[in-house]
């Protein structure tokens, strides 16, 4: 730090110091209301001695994280009330509950946004009631938490989202807790280089702080027990300037402990302050600033029973939940409850009437500085603005009607719409991905953009920029959470990856999947842009990585979730990936997953096409079937005799091509294509809603007529979808079959039996008094050789035979 930074940051500071005598009684006191919450249901301020009815007769929640999530909380407001830095908490510690809800409560945000909770005696007992109790509140930090970003459900995440958090928001102090426990996940120690991508000019700052209190549910914690020395080298090793704070141990007094905390937040502030200011004059074009972090090492479960039942309790695993079991049950128990709350001397923390003293006012940022409240950072949702969305017209394939089928890559045209994107959104728009961004064809950004960079640079590095926008590193999970955080505080964004490796992130979408479906129970809680997932190489085109690399699951990880939650788009060439993805960059509070490939393909609608066809979720393209349109004798409309549907870009080609294989062999056959590109129409209404009604699902797929459905995924996925449907029944799908190798397209269809042939031999077996007629025999046995050549042609060859490749659509003849 320089020393002109150094004498900037003594006259930072813009409030009245705060004692550290109050930044205790608030620890005290949030200490009180967490225990209150996992122990009580009635008596909150022990008016009188606790009988057995004030306890909970389940105990539930966690005590051993809270008293230093409380400590945290306690001297961040003190920073901000002296400081004037706006700041938010990430709380990652699983189970922080206890603290984060006493927290708010205390600063006022809870009672404002749950009127029924005053800050009172009776909202005192209500607070502690409803924590963990049906009909309440989870034990963790949910979106029912004021100021929450991150569910502490599952660890990995927070540094991740506070990450997210900081992008784009400058001024920001992005103050994240970590658990020791979270420590050791792989998710949390790909995020120990996210600073590696934020430009603190025009960024926030994240302020790590690692609680060592040295144990999990049961066992030690690995950074707990490494040498003081080696855990400074760790934090050197990942760009930080570690700041150690240990106390609470062998009854050391707190006041001791709160002194070393307060010098600790008051250097990390500076600073972080001076590389703002560094940075503003120039500083860090060659090299990387060295962040501050935090590295607070306190007993589990501190102020708690020390012993119980001759068991040593504080400093150990069995502090992690409930340190006195029984409560209701155990009169000792429930005297050693009482003597423990008395320990904070609750008469000092809250008057007559329940209400937190007045001197706690002293440490209560004003407004929207509540870090509960932020409203700069959005924590409590809440969009910045709305995308501005580029036309799509001058990125669009043209595609007339009797021309179909010609070549095209559908991410490079989205690519180039992409770009324009991210350049009319200069401030809320951000593209993640796993090193992956140039191959999934989506190069044109760098048009405009560059990836962020805040490392050393090479001359021979490309598209490296401190103000760069594409954030790309070799983790799903890095990538996926600097989305959400990034989401999460009202901006946008687009993650894009390998559809096979996107199970990585599995758990992180069940998880923020999760979140949005609370989040919709919260009225105080605005929307949030939808998370939208650009899934590319995917299984039906993986020539040179095999069978590793094929995987179509994570659609059926998908549609599992809340049907007002997730949306599943396979659409079959450019121009319907244009609509999609301009709708789905329009929606909030959902999880879009989209599937479009980026090798050559033939292109099938022409944009006001494939508007209409997006529009409508899945439909009957008459160009590429043999309907005649003629009626029956007694004057009804003519159904099919079968239909061919098709959702994904491939399936669809070979769709395509397995009717125009049935047209020229079989010129009487009523042939009907559908193609589905939004997938949940299959599915019925009462269960999503872009599901298409009854009526409408049998007009196009029939009542009767078998359905050879062509899919991208697993076959077992449609039946999901369909098994309500009146023609469920003749339903037939053909997908991935778990068959895979390196080989070439072709025999990758081959052998998961989704080539045009194997469809259109299901239709000879399948449609009734078909099979056995003449010649059909003549026709099962030419197709089943041409399935056999082309095999061995590519098996001798090492490429697809030219009556593949070269095959073009050719439009039927109409009457």
């Amino acid at each position: 730090m320089s020393e002109a930074s150094e004498h900037e940051h003594e006259h930072h500071v813009r409030g009245a110091s705060v004692p550290l005598e109050i930044v205790d009684a608030w620890w005290r006191a949030a200490n009180y209301l967490s225990v209150g919450q996992i122990y009580l249901m009635a008596n909150p301020l022990l008016a009188r001695p606790l009988e057995p009815a004030d306890i909970k007769p389940r105990l539930l929640g966690h005590w051993g994280t809270s008293p230093g999530l409380n400590l945290v909380y306690a001297h961040l407001n003190r920073a901000i009330v002296e400081r004037g830095t706006p700041t938010i908490y990430v709380c990652g510690p699983g189970h922080g509950g206890p603290a984060m809800v006493a927290n708010t409560w205390l600063d006022g945000t809870y009672s404002e946004l749950f009127p029924s909770i005053g800050a009172d005696a009776e909202g005192m007992r209500r607070l502690f009631r409803q924590f963990s109790f049906p009909g309440g509140i989870p034990s963790h930090a949910a979106p029912e938490t004021p100021g929450s970003i991150n569910e502490g459900g599952e660890l990995g995440y927070s540094l991740m989202h506070a990450y997210g958090a900081a992008l784009d928001n400058p001024g920001l102090v992005v103050a994240c807790v970590i658990g020791d426990g979270e420590a050791e996940t792989g998710p949390l120690a790909a995020s120990w280089r996210g600073h590696s991508f934020l430009n603190p000019v025009t960024d926030g700052a994240v302020l790590p702080i690692l609680h060592l209190n040295g144990f999990k549910i049961a066992n030690p914690t690995l950074l707990a027990r490494i040498p003081e020395a080696e855990l400074v080298d760790f934090f050197r090793g990942n760009g930080y300037e570690p700041l150690l704070v240990t106390g609470g141990f062998d009854g050391e007094d707190p006041m001791a402990v709160h002194g070393r905390m307060a010098d600790a937040i008051d250097v990390a502030y500076q600073r972080i302050a001076a590389i703002r200011a560094d940075a503003a004059a120039g500083a860090f074009a060659e090299t990387a600033p060295r962040w501050p972090a935090i590295v607070l090492r306190t007993p589990k479960g501190w102020t708690g029973p020390v012993v119980v039942d001759g068991v040593q309790v504080e400093g150990t695993f069995h502090a992690h939940q409930v340190p006195l079991a029984e409560v209701r049950e155990n009169p000792e128990h429930l005297a050693m409850l009482a003597e423990w709350l008395r320990s904070y001397r609750p008469e000092e923390l809250f008057d007559g009437e329940g209400r937190p003293v007045a001197g706690l006012g002293a440490l209560r940022p004003d407004g929207e500085l509540r870090m509960s409240a932020n409203r700069s950072a959005h924590v409590n949702g809440g969009i910045g603005h709305r995308l501005e969305l580029p036309s799509l017209a001058p990125h669009a394939v043209e595609v007339a009607a009797g021309e179909r089928g010609g070549p095209g890559e559908a991410t490079r045209v989205f690519g180039s719409w992409l770009a324009e994107v991210m350049r009319d959104n200069p401030d809320d728009f951000r593209l993640f991905g796993p090193d992956e961004v140039a191959s999934n064809r989506l190069g044109a950004v760098f048009d405009v953009t560059a990836r962020a960079w805040a490392e050393a640079m090479h001359p021979l590095d490309e598209h490296l920029a401190r103000e760069g926008r594409v954030i790309e590193a070799l983790s799903e999970h890095l990538m996926q959470g600097l989305l959400e955080g990034y989401l999460l505080t009202g901006r946008h964004g687009l993650i894009t990856s390998y559809e096979a490796f996107i199970h990585i992130v599995d758990s992180m979408f069940n998880q923020h999947a999760k979140w949005l479906e609370s989040a919709k129970q919260v009225p105080w809680r605005g929307d949030v842009a939808s998370l939208t997932y650009l899934l590319s190489s995917h299984v039906w085109r993986q020539d040179h990585n095999g069978f590793s690399h094929q995987d179509p699951g994570f659609l059926n990880v998908v549609v599992n979730k809340q049907a007002d939650v997730v949306r599943v788009y396979l659409p079959p060439d450019a121009n319907t990936l244009l609509e999609v993805m301009r709708h789905a960059f329009d929606t909030q509070n959902r999880v879009n997953v989209v599937v479009a490939g980026k090798q050559p393909q033939p292109q099938w609608l022409s944009p006001a096409e494939a508007a209409a066809h997006v529009e409508a979720g899945l439909g009957v393209w008459e160009w590429a079937g043999s309907e005649t349109g003629s009626e029956r004798a007694d004057g009804a409309a003519s159904e099919p005799d079968v239909v061919i549907a098709c959702a994904g870009d491939v399936p669809t080609t070979e769709a395509i091509a397995a009717a125009q294989l049935l047209r020229s062999r079989l010129p009487e056959l009523r042939v009907r294509l559908v193609n589905v590109v939004d997938l949940m129409r299959l599915q019925d209404p009462q269960h999503h809603p872009h599901g298409l009604p009854g009526a409408a699902f049998d007009a196009i797929f029939t009542r009767s007529a078998p359905v050879i459905f062509a899919f991208h995924g697993y076959p077992s996925l449609v039946h999901q979808l369909t098994y309500r449907r009146t023609n469920h029944a003749n339903i037939h799908v053909r997908g991935f079959v778990e068959r895979g190798t390196t080989t070439t397209p072709f025999d990758m269809l081959h052998l998961n039996d989704l080539d045009r042939y194997r469809l259109a031999l299901d239709v000879l077996h399948r449609v009734p008094g078909l099979e056995g007629g003449t010649g059909i025999a003549e026709i099962a046995d030419e197709w089943h050789a041409a399935r056999s050549r082309a095999r061995e042609y590519a098996y001798e060859r090492g490429e697809d035979p030219d009556w593949i490749t070269a095959w073009r659509f050719a439009a039927p003849a109409r009457a």
